[in-house]
């Protein structure tokens, strides 16, 4: 059984490079693999290995400069989600391309689980998604506004050329674990909107904490490991995911003309070049050699 960690907190890092090399060798030690990442603004990543390895490693983040209150979301896999282990250096842990935001210094209003059904039930308020246009299709809340943005980076702009749609409401945003919320109701403040709210924990808190019964959140939700996606109680979801585009299909996906394995699928065959393709088929060639030798 493996321990899956999914985790970010904005804190100041002065040189965050000069964290990597103690963090990677713990986690190498520890046999824990994922990705983390180290910006000035904080780390964020997920995480799986062993709950001891994984344990020591949050342990390790607790320790650095603004950390202690760290918090982190647990789930447990039978597989391994990840291959390998990477710590990456980065500009900013969610990419938002908005120098001036800073959610240490406010976000929005912070809404619980139980109390979140209530909240967006409230018909003066818009309820919005801040995630990926490929993340919506497989899930959102009942009655969400869905951006259509392919990253974190389009929100700003889709903003601009829509706020006047909102107009006397109050927000409330979400996403999968929080981190983009955070980043997101503080830009929405610095943009003179007097009311934000956003769940805490994000869509996984809410899947662990309220019972389906009792739900308003409609499909799955898209992770970003080999679970693919998640539903209520965190059980693991139908999906797979398409390694020519990293978006998430369902099994009865595969019988589509347009899917090839780590090729191309339906949604992304006629974004991609034949050389693309080409290069892809020579990437699941080395893929499927190294499992061969047991790599």
């Amino acid at each position: 059984m493996y321990t899956i960690a999914a985790l970010y907190h904005f804190t100041r890092f002065d040189a965050p490079e000069a964290l990597k090399p103690a963090l990677l060798d713990l986690c190498l030690a520890q046999d824990v693999k994922g990705t983390l990442l180290l910006a000035p603004e904080g780390v964020n990543g997920t995480i799986a290995g062993p709950a001891a390895g994984i344990h020591a490693v949050i342990a390790h983040l607790k320790s650095l400069p603004g950390c202690a209150e760290l918090e982190w979301k647990e789930a447990q896999s039978n597989t391994p989600p990840f291959n390998r282990m990477k710590v990456r250096i980065k500009r900013e842990i969610v990419t938002m391309h908005q120098p001036d935001v800073d959610p240490r210094a406010r976000t929005g209003h912070y809404v619980e689980s139980q109390d979140w059904n209530d909240l967006i039930a409230d018909p003066d308020v818009a309820v919005i998604d801040t995630r990926n246009d490929y993340e919506v299709a497989i899930g959102t809340f009942k009655g969400a506004v869905d951006p259509e943005t392919a990253s974190f980076g389009d929100f700003p702009a889709w903003w601009a050329a829509n706020k006047d749609r909102f107009r006397d409401k109050k927000i409330a945003m979400f996403c999968t674990g929080g981190i983009r919320c955070e980043k997101s109701t503080n830009y929405l403040l610095g943009q003179g909107v007097d009311h934000v709210f956003h769940l805490r924990g994000g869509i996984l808190k809410y899947l662990e904490d309220v019972p389906q019964e009792n739900s308003t959140w409609q499909g799955e939700c898209f992770v970003f490991d080999a679970r693919v996606s998640v539903g209520h109680g965190l059980r693991e979801g139908p999906h797979i995911l398409c390694y020519g585009c990293r978006r998430p299909i369902l099994p009865e996906d595969r019988a589509r003309p347009e899917f090839e394995e780590g090729v191309s699928c339906h949604q992304c065959f006629a974004e991609t070049t034949d050389f693309d393709k080409d290069r892809f088929r020579e990437r699941q060639k080395q893929i499927r050699l190294a499992r061969a030798r047991g790599d």
